[in-house]
């Protein structure tokens, strides 16, 4: 089986890509935002293979998994083909609404013959479905390995874009949680943001670390704290439970489900989430045993196997 897929989010389509099937996804001279490719960062195999536009005209293509708005008619224009119509097709819906839960209303929700794949329960209450008919395939995470050390007294916090972003990634919560605790701000564009935030070097470091640094890199920091305030659920955050971290998160989107009591402290309220992360930093013991408890909890919930046995059989239940 071909399935077309656009490089999107690297380490969502990083789980996905490990499944029994062949990947096409598509590549153009610029390595643009519809064109990026195979990923430099990640380990890929070779069932993923890229393809031009021109190629994708004479491809055989099965399925379509489609990610953005503007996906639909691009599929169209670079196969020649019409997704759900003539070639089966999902959409998964990695987002929470940005704009309002209320009044969000789904680009899909019109249309019936393509199915619509929620990355949480929390996104696919919160979205206006409309009549498409929807799924939810929590994420799945590839298991780095236990490799929570804590040396650092730190707390690790990752985030791209963390100036442009702001509020909704918790941004402007930094300054108030490195009274408590020295941050590692690891991401995307995360350069110069301690002198954005009128924080000490010492106080917030920030580093653009590539995938195979950036787990032994968070793993030396006690803790991991997730000031998120309204995107779908962090693979960062998940992948920190993976590596044995104790969590410190605001109780927001899908948090509360990820994080049970025993693997670290999730609330809206700022003194009990400051109370957390001192207790992480004085008591080390602590530290690992809720870390221990946040990997369980992770390895039960968000394994790669399940994540693609879920995706085989949506893709079943969708294909001739």
């Amino acid at each position: 089986m071909n399935i077309l897929v656009w490089h999107v989010h690297g380490s969502w389509l990083t789980s996905l890509v490990q499944g029994p099937y062949d990947f096409l996804v598509p590549v153009t001279p610029d390595r643009g935002p519809n064109g990026l490719g195979r990923a430099r960062t990640w380990q890929w195999p070779p069932t993923v293979r890229e393809v031009s536009p021109e190629e994708l005209r004479e491809a055989p293509v099965d399925l379509m998994v489609l990610q953005r708005p503007h996906e639909l008619a691009l599929a169209r224009r670079w196969t020649g083909r019409r997704p759900g119509v003539d070639v089966p097709a999902v959409y998964v819906e990695h987002n929470s609404p940005h704009e309002s839960a209320v009044d969000t209303r789904h680009p899909l929700a019109d249309r019936t013959d393509i199915p619509l794949v929620h990355v949480t329960h929390f996104n696919r209450l919160m979205w206006d479905n409309g009549r498409a008919p929807t799924e939810v395939i929590e994420h799945g995470i590839i298991d780095p390995g236990p490799l929570w050390t804590g040396e650092e007294p730190r707390a690790a916090v990752v985030v791209n874009d963390p100036v442009r972003r702001g509020r909704t990634t918790g941004t402007d919560l930094l300054p108030a949680f490195a009274r408590t605790v020295p941050l590692e701000v690891f991401g995307m564009r995360t350069g110069g943001l301690a002198d954005h935030l009128g924080l000490s070097p010492g106080r917030c470091r920030s580093h653009d670390l590539p995938q195979g640094e950036l787990h032994p890199a968070m793993a030396r920091c006690r803790l991991y704290l997730h000031p998120v305030r309204w995107t779908s659920l962090g693979l960062s955050l998940l992948e920190a439970m993976f590596l044995g971290m104790p969590v410190v998160a605001l109780d927001t989107t899908e948090v509360r489900e990820a994080v049970p009591e025993e693997a670290g402290v999730v609330s809206n309220r700022f003194d009990v989430l400051e109370d957390a992360v001192r207790r992480f930093l004085v008591d080390p013991v602590h530290a690992r045993l809720t870390g221990e408890a946040a990997r369980a909890a992770a390895q039960a919930r968000y394994s790669e196997r399940r994540f693609l046995d879920d995706w085989e059989r949506l893709i079943k239940e969708v294909t001739p």
